[in-house]
């Protein structure tokens, strides 16, 4: 569904300027650095209106959260709710995750959260899946081995191509389940998923974990 646009979004966007990074390529490899006092660097890709990207950061206040999202008219509604809460462990990238590896140097990410991404339907589009393996070969880069990547999805049909990509490419899946909250809720929920919830539509979810044979995977050895 397409995301109206909003006439105020200039001002709105402006009044959270604190938790949105302009020039976010400049932190390469320096993230911990430039933020410290946490234990780990997490991301978020395609993080929306924010209720799980705020959520996760209130609930784990030891680690950084980097959250991309690539439609402004979404993202200042997570800014705004970060902002409201006082939250000083998230920042914001107006970014495509094509140009990940841009953004943060190798090992430097610890977990990667891609929840509910547009399944690409068509063949023709299934390169712009964000668990295409050319997607996973980025994340590789960026996760040291034992990283994780945690992937939640409400379209059956992607979960399960998802799930063939992540063991083609050596990834090691736990925690996979196809109706994760069958016996009441559980975890952190995006504001997608709190209403599938309601709805009664059932939610994939895996965590992949990055093994030595990820890592060999992605350099085409």
């Amino acid at each position: 569904m397409r995301m109206r646009k909003k006439p105020n979004l200039i001002p709105r966007m402006e009044r959270c300027a604190d938790v949105l990074l302009d020039e976010p390529e400049a932190l390469r490899g320096r993230w911990l650095e430039t933020f410290p006092g946490y234990r780990a660097l997490h991301l978020e890709i395609g993080c929306g209106k924010g209720r799980f990207t705020a959520d996760t950061a209130e609930q784990n206040p030891d680690i950084f959260l980097a959250a991309i999202e690539k439609v402004p008219d979404a993202m200042v509604v997570g800014m705004e709710r970060v902002t409201a809460r006082g939250l000083q462990n998230v920042r914001f990238l107006d970014r495509d995750a094509a140009n990940l590896l841009d953004l943060f140097a190798p090992g430097e990410v610890s977990r990667i959260y891609i929840n509910f991404p547009d399944p690409w339907k068509k063949s023709r589009q299934h390169k712009r899946r964000l668990t295409h393996p050319a997607f996973l070969a980025r994340y590789a880069r960026l996760l040291p081995v034992g990283g994780e990547i945690w992937f939640k999805s409400d379209n059956d049909p992607l979960f399960a191509w998802s799930v063939e990509q992540f063991q083609n490419a050596g990834w090691a899946l736990r925690e996979l389940t196809r109706d994760l909250h069958a016996n009441g809720p559980v975890g952190v929920m995006t504001d997608y998923e709190a209403r599938f919830r309601e709805q009664g539509v059932t939610i994939n979810r895996c965590v992949a974990v990055k093994t030595e044979a990820s890592a060999l995977e992605h350099t085409g050895r």
